[in-house]
């Protein structure tokens, strides 16, 4: 996976859990972008990385930061798991797949000797001025939320 550290960030707009459209480049200029992409919504490694952010998430909104997920889940979906864990932060669907793509996450995995296509768990720090000022790959979701606030402290 390429890094994208010190590029602009891809172009995101993407229809999201409340039934907005949500474009990224109308953060420019006024927070910090903590974006970040697993696989599936309501599986245990996904619900520990979503539940890990809304638990920290008033110290991410302390850092001008906001925070999205991407999956290619439906808007639908993403309501429910909303709901379910009561997340302060909306959900973008990418059924097309065209962000993940974008930003080199939609990837071949596999498992059990079987290759598939699937979403490499990875999370982008997009600064105000809409470069990547930090690429997680391959995040582990039990501590990843740690070593996001860590680098969102050290844009301030």
């Amino acid at each position: 996976m390429p890094s994208l550290e010190g590029k602009k960030a891809p172009a995101v707009k993407l229809p999201a859990s409340d039934g907005t459209t949500v474009d990224l480049k109308n953060f420019a200029g006024k927070k910090n972008i903590v974006l970040y992409f697993y696989p599936k919504d309501d599986t245990p490694g996904c619900t520990v990385e979503a539940c890990n952010f809304r638990d920290r998430s008033e110290d991410i909104l302390k850092e001008n930061a906001v925070v999205f997920g991407v999956s290619p889940d439906s808007v639908a979906k993403h309501k429910k798991f909303i709901e379910k864990y009561k997340l302060p932060f909306l959900l973008l669907s990418d059924e097309e797949k065209n962000v993940l793509q974008k930003f080199g996450v939609w990837v071949e995995k596999s498992m059990y000797g079987r290759t598939y296509m699937g979403v490499q768990r990875s999370t982008f720090i997009i600064d105000k001025t809409g470069r990547v000022a930090k690429q997680f790959d391959n995040v582990k979701p039990k501590d990843h939320h740690t070593e996001v606030l860590a680098a969102l402290k050290n844009l301030s």
